[in-house]
């Protein structure tokens, strides 16, 4: 997982009006990037490191660092906007 902080623009087709979280296409050499309130993260390799980002970010509600694949698509399919795959694409 890699960790980054800073603010990218938030006029990417109204996503930001919709949901928190933005996990982007995997980039070419695996991993996706992460995006909560408009503040890049990191990169994400699994859903673990997702999970831990949401952790850190005090997303309300989530406390579990080990997460079912079901928890992140059903509980918070609201708040998680999936770019180029579901969670379940890591890797090109």
């Amino acid at each position: 997982m890699e960790e980054h902080a800073h603010a990218t623009p938030e006029g990417e087709a109204g996503a930001m009006a919709k949901r928190r979280v933005i996990v982007y296409p995997p980039s070419e050499t695996g991993g996706r990037r992460v995006r909560i309130d408009g503040v890049i993260l990191g990169t994400a390799y699994s859903l673990q490191d997702l999970s831990v980002f949401l952790c850190r970010a005090g997303i309300e509600g989530w406390t579990e660092v080990n997460p079912l694949v079901e928890d992140i698509v059903e509980s918070y399919a609201d708040l998680i906007e999936w770019r180029g795959g579901g969670p379940d694409i890591w890797e090109r």
